[in-house]
């Protein structure tokens, strides 16, 4: 090849590694944004309609409720439509949701608009980092996935600054539309990546797999060697629902990703992400601006510890990185509940109360925030990876869904310090199935952890030599 061919394709791929980290970065930052939105736009949103607190738990959950159909749907739509037009779809979802919420003259309307953003963000949750895993160049595939995880935490965070900036004139509805200008940049950006390679290639266009293969790689001998390995991986066919129906030990890495969704969700931390101001409020800070620059520090916390599990997974390993964070959001919880229920008088109390809440937001997004979604993906065997996924992601925004709709009323029944002890209670519960469920998958091979669960090795043990 000439250096000026050379010359022309490292450069094509270096614009394609652009779209790739845009794509990236938009999806996540849309997920973050919508997830983080509605804590600042809550109090607002309830003055305006005059809502009850079972009101105010449908608002919040109708988005989980849409993403757990749009995570369940998504499988089957980017088959049939491929990765691109999925996306596509998610970021027309996006525009009108966010349009629709800004808009919306009545609860009814609000709940209906954040259904059809829940399907977005299902939708997006599914599939963009399964596109960025198909289309990244290998040496940078691992980046882009990290980088997609990191862009939620940063979505929170700009969506709490928004709403801070937003709430001096307490304009919730721009709070809620503001998130047009992103999802419209995210639709405009899809109509320019290319097709998946390996979608084309599971659809017989192997052509046009070459072709976009051959646009995006540095060289032509790495685009040719690239469509042999998908060639070679589709003929391991996917058959989740069969193998789930027919293999105990494939229904023991299924119900295991399920009942790791649930951890995380029940860990409480969505609690403090869509009730944010509520909470700095029972911990008697009573200005609205208080509490809305107190959810931007949730939110700058939870960005910066998210890199401490990016440091810890691969050293210390999943088991340890969890346990410790399990044990350190107990605390958080039940310190936090112990100091509601004696009451939060003093200045310095106030301020205490805020630590135990940082230092539980730290023990979340050193472990349970990214390591669940990396152990679901590890304890999937091949054959049945698409379908176990599918459930477990499902099942995260299902649980999301029962944490969203019951935290106002456990306030209301149980009372502030019983809600925060339920939750510790729960996170320490979970050490314990930490221990005698989650297997140490460190160092180890895909291939090595799927003949260990398909012997029928205990799952804790699947992750062993």
């Amino acid at each position: 090849m000439s250096t000026v061919t050379t010359t022309g394709k490292s450069r094509s791929n270096a614009q394609m590694t652009f779209f790739v980290c845009f794509l990236a970065a938009l999806a996540g930052l849309l997920f973050g944004l919508d997830i983080g939105v509605i804590a600042g736009a809550l109090p607002f949103i309830t003055n305006e309609f005059q809502i009850t607190a079972h009101q105010q738990e449908w608002v919040v959950s109708s988005m989980m409720f849409g993403a757990a159909v749009g995570a369940v749907g998504s499988g089957w739509l980017s088959y049939r439509l491929g990765r691109k037009y999925s996306l596509m779809i998610g970021a027309v979802l996006f525009v009108i949701g966010s349009l629709c919420s800004a808009f919306a003259p009545n609860v009814e309307v609000l709940v209906v608009s954040r259904v059809l953003l829940g399907l977005a963000v299902g939708i997006a949750s599914f599939t963009a980092p399964l596109y960025l895993s198909e289309i990244a160049p290998e040496r940078i595939r691992g980046s882009m996935i990290s980088m997609y995880q990191l862009m939620i935490t940063i979505g929170i965070l700009a969506a709490y600054l928004s709403d801070t900036a937003f709430s001096y004139s307490g304009a919730w509805r721009w709070m809620l539309g503001v998130i047009t200008i992103p999802a419209l940049l995210l639709l405009i950006g899809v109509f320019f990546l290319p097709r998946s390679p390996r979608w084309l290639a599971s659809r017989g266009r192997h052509e046009e797999a070459r072709q976009v293969l051959d646009m995006l790689r540095d060289t032509t001998e790495q685009a040719k060697a690239e469509l042999d390995e998908i060639r070679e991986s589709l003929k391991i066919k996917q058959g989740g629902w069969s193998l789930f129906k027919d293999n105990k030990n494939f229904r023991r890495a299924v119900y295991l990703g399920i009942l790791l969704q649930v951890m995380q969700q029940f860990t409480g931390m969505n609690v403090i992400m869509y009730y944010a101001p509520k909470i700095f409020d029972l911990a008697g800070f009573a200005s609205t601006s208080q509490q809305m620059w107190g959810t931007v520090i949730v939110g700058l916390v939870n960005v910066l510890a998210t890199f401490i599990a990016i440091g810890l997974v691969d050293r210390w390993g999943r088991k340890p990185t969890l346990k410790l964070g399990f044990l350190v959001m107990a605390v958080g919880m039940g310190v936090l509940g112990t100091m509601m229920n004696i009451g939060i008088a003093s200045t310095a109390a106030q301020y205490f109360a805020v630590l135990m809440l940082l230092m539980f937001i730290v023990g979340f997004a050193m472990s349970a925030g990214p390591l669940i979604w990396v152990l679901c993906s590890e304890i999937q065997p091949l054959k049945g990876r698409d379908f176990g996924i599918t459930c477990s992601t499902a099942v995260n925004w299902i649980a999301n869904m029962i944490v969203g709709a019951t935290f106002l009323t456990m306030l209301n029944s149980l009372g502030s310090a019983h809600t925060f002890w339920v939750y510790a209670a729960l996170n320490l519960l979970f050490i314990v199935l930490t221990i005698v469920l989650i297997p140490e998958t460190k160092n180890i091979s895909l291939e090595q952890i799927e003949r260990n669960l398909m012997s029928g090795k205990a799952l804790r043990d699947i992750g062993s030599r």
